[in-house]
């Protein structure tokens, strides 16, 4: 379970994200959709424990600045961030050590075989393609087997068939009862892949929707509307 209670982010004057709070259940999916500078990215970070914050968020009962609590998050953000001068599986070994992981290097190579990346496993990170990139950071994200897994536009770059397989991976995570948080400008890619969706402006929720009560309604139609009156 995710949980956000009151969570402001400021720079400066600025106030990136004002008092958000929401709440994603086991086995759920959630989505947050904004225009550029909505505040989206920002309350990733925050949720991820990259960012300081007043407020206070909660994977399962344990505070995200909480060791424990880092433990359960698996974060993918918009950008890789992967290392130079480091191999595509010395990627995942580091992740495994990281979380002092035990047994990981078969689910490591199911990962790789599944976004088409095993062939690159002793490739630097600086000889890949961005969408390979992508796909690498992926595997690092999902390799300790998170409870709450959060993706910041997952789809950038990937080609139509990764793109297949990480919607098909929401919904068996979705199965397994994970948590998963998405954060997208490509609505139509996770149309049928949500339970619940956020709609951001200006760092504040100017609208929830739950997918069992949109009815005769997309939910790119519901965004567009949405916005639209907000103007």
């Amino acid at each position: 379970m995710l949980q956000v209670n009151h969570v402001t982010k400021k720079y400066g004057k600025l106030i990136a994200n004002n008092d958000l709070s929401f709440e994603i259940g086991d086995g759920e999916i959630g989505i947050l959709l904004g225009p550029n500078g909505a505040g989206k990215s920002t309350l990733i970070k925050a949720i991820a424990g990259l960012l300081r914050f007043t407020g206070e968020i909660y994977i399962g009962n344990e505070l995200n600045k909480t060791i424990i609590a880092k433990r359960k998050i698996g974060y993918i953000p918009e950008i890789p961030c992967l290392y130079p001068l480091l191999t595509v599986w010395e990627h995942l070994e580091f992740m495994a050590r990281a979380y002092k992981l035990n047994d990981w290097e078969e689910y490591a190579e199911y990962l790789l075989k599944r976004f088409e990346i095993m062939d690159k496993k002793d490739k630097l990170s600086t000889e890949l393609s961005k969408g390979m990139q992508q796909k690498v950071s992926i595997c690092c994200g999902l390799v300790h087997r998170p409870e709450v897994v959060i993706f910041d536009e997952p789809m950038v770059g990937l080609d139509p068939y990764a793109i297949k397989e990480l919607k098909r991976l929401f919904l068996e995570l979705k199965e397994d009862k994970r948590t998963i948080l998405i954060s997208t400008h490509m609505i139509e890619s996770i149309e049928d892949h949500w339970d619940m969706a956020y709609i951001m402006k200006n760092g504040e929720f100017i609208a929830k929707r739950l997918k069992d009560e949109l009815i005769g309604e997309s939910l790119e139609e519901s965004f567009f509307e949405t916005t639209i009156k907000e103007e």
